[in-house]
């Protein structure tokens, strides 16, 4: 089971640079893909800014969980993975209430699985 946790967290880790990519440095070209059904075109340019932001919340979460993955202390390690993980899933389960419910499936359910398989380890 630690293999699999260790997975879903790199795995987890690895969206999460995506989504910094993409709101960081394609906001008007993937960024619009992604999200054409939750914000119309003409905001995409104006927004630039706010999703750069966004994208670079993203980087924070992508790094703390690389960083989980680094800890040689298992209790720590276990620790820094469920509180990255659990931010990930709350950002996710807001997301998939206040966006679309895609983002709860995209986001937060791989962080949820990641969770479990933590705890199982």
């Amino acid at each position: 089971m630690e293999i699999i946790a260790k997975i879903l967290i790199a795995a987890v880790a690895l969206e999460h640079l995506y989504i910094l990519w993409m709101e960081m440095f394609a906001w008007e070209t993937k960024g619009k893909e992604v999200f054409k059904n939750a914000l119309p075109a003409e905001l995409f340019k104006p927004t630039k800014g706010l999703a750069a932001n966004q994208g670079l919340y993203n980087g924070f979460l992508a790094a703390g969980l690389i960083w989980s993955l680094l800890i040689k202390d298992p209790e720590w390690q276990t620790n820094v993975a469920l509180f990255f993980l659990g931010c990930v899933a709350g950002a996710g389960i807001y997301g998939g209430i206040s966006a679309t419910k895609k983002i709860f499936f995209v986001q937060a359910l791989p962080a949820i699985l990641g969770m479990v398989a933590v705890l199982l380890k």
